[in-house]
């Protein structure tokens, strides 16, 4: 079950929690990725696009579990 965001802060917790994740296994669980996702889709457009710019920054490794393609 995904979370709803209601600010920047709780999007900065969820970044932190990829980074740590990524850091100790190396990869991202496939319930970890799913409540992002639905948490993305059912927070502010605005904070979505907040966790992207965020995970690029700090964990570019995780984009590919969000299917963000750079170009």
């Amino acid at each position: 079950m995904g979370y709803r965001w209601k600010n920047k802060l709780e999007v900065d917790e969820a970044v932190v929690v990829v980074m740590n994740t990524l850091e100790k296994k190396g990869s991202l669980k496939e319930w970890l990725v799913r409540t992002l996702k639905q948490s993305i889709g059912d927070s502010d457009p605005e904070l979505g696009k907040y966790f992207y710019e965020e995970i690029k920054m700090h964990a570019p490794a995780a984009l590919k579990y969000f299917e963000v393609v750079e170009g």
